[in-house]
């Protein structure tokens, strides 16, 4: 440990002179017990326990699989040993420390040779230059945390309009009390008028893509967006990891194009049959060869009806069975794809259905786009407050 040197309220001084990490602890399947205390891996909470190894507020890092991730954590928590987390915080405001260990990059740091990994004795040696008053790092933490408040809010936002589109599917084509549902004559349990259609008799184009010559290490820091499996979950894309290609490797990719409205369906691995849309904002994209585009006719039918069709329990798990039917790896075929049925109700129907959800699909994309911005704003302020270059 060096002697630190103060200036300003400042200290040039090492990481291990402000806070000391600790490594996670193990918590086997078998000894897992349902609760609500947050289990924290390296790439984020991945469930919840009845017991804690650690009292919140903390800050958790990624010491293996996802490196330098950091998580603030406000209430008790369970880190698991895929991470570091701070033991000790040395009388230092702990969201302050979070907002700090962001700024640092920390996946630049990784010492463990061959498998990547952090090394916390590696990282209590680094130097730093850090605010001694606390009520400095509170300030700059109120004023950062705002955004984080807003984005936070604006995910519930999102999280509540997706699930009112999932519970007007289910309340008019699950329960079948849709509108008229009174004096509609229901024949062999389908109401009449409805039929059941592959998604081959409903698409101009079901197909996946590839991966750029190259792989990862072809991806930029910008340009075209290259969707892969990671960014695709069930009614909702996530923008983390999104991957960038230069016009040349999209040229390559012509036959993938992502389109308005385009419907993703991941096709392999244990993210297998997620499936959202992509989001407008995005485009023009490419997807690589774990994710399948498919694009609905509007003349024959709805995209977004189509998702939360695809995407309801029943037709899940038919299509969750194709994945895993007799294979030793996870995967759907284009022609599996091709022959999946769903039941298409009339035509009046769908267009109310349609204008609802396509609504709220619209409000989401919006929160979308302001929780980007945000994020952007947030970034831009984050290390110019916390190396004291701007005043709070």
């Amino acid at each position: 440990m060096n002697e630190a040197t103060i200036t300003n309220g400042w200290n040039s001084c090492e990481l291990g002179d402000v806070i000391t990490l600790q490594r996670g602890h193990d918590l086997p399947q078998r000894r897992r017990r349902e609760g609500s205390i947050p289990i924290v891996s390296s790439s984020g909470t991945t469930g919840f326990h009845n017991e804690f190894k650690a009292k919140g507020p903390g800050v958790v890092t990624g010491r293996y699989g996802t490196l330098g991730e950091v998580f603030f954590v406000a209430d008790d928590y369970w880190p698991l040993n895929t991470t570091l987390y701070v033991r000790d915080f040395k009388g230092n405001d702990p969201q302050f420390v979070a907002y700090f260990l962001r700024t640092m990059n920390l996946e630049r740091y990784n010492g463990a040779g061959a498998v990547p990994g952090l090394n916390r004795n590696h990282l209590h040696k680094l130097p730093i230059h850090f605010p001694t008053d606390t009520d400095i790092q509170i300030r700059i933490a109120v004023q950062l945390s705002r955004f984080d408040d807003l984005i936070e809010n604006n995910r519930r936002r999102i999280g509540l309009l997706e699930e009112a589109a999932q519970q007007l599917y289910k309340e008019w084509f699950v329960r079948l009390r849709f509108p008229g549902h009174e004096i509609n004559k229901i024949i062999n349990g389908v109401p009449e008028g409805w039929r059941s259609v592959s998604l081959g008799d409903i698409t101009t184009k079901i197909g996946s893509g590839a991966t750029p010559r190259g792989g990862k290490a072809a991806y930029q820091e910008s340009g075209i967006t290259l969707i892969r499996s990671l960014n695709v979950y069930d009614d909702h894309f996530d923008d983390d990891g999104l991957a960038f290609i230069n016009d040349d490797q999209a040229a390559r990719l012509a036959n993938v194009v992502v389109e308005s409205n385009d419907i993703l369906l991941n096709i392999t691995g244990a993210s297998v049959a997620r499936c959202c849309m992509a989001p407008k904002r995005l485009l023009p994209a490419r997807v690589n060869q774990h994710v399948m585009i498919i694009r609905i006719d509007p003349i024959l039918a709805d995209p977004h009806y189509v998702l939360r069709a695809i995407n309801s329990y029943e037709r899940k798990q038919t299509l969750l069975n194709y994945a895993g039917a007799g294979a030793t790896r996870e995967a759907l075929t284009k022609d599996t794809v091709t022959n999946f049925t769903i039941t298409l109700p009339d035509e009046s129907l769908l267009k109310q259905f349609a204008g609802i959800v396509g609504n709220i699909t619209r409000q989401s994309a919006l929160l979308s786009h302001q929780n980007i911005k945000l994020t952007e704003a947030r970034d831009l302020l984050l290390p110019r407050l916390v190396s004291g270059e701007i005043e709070v």
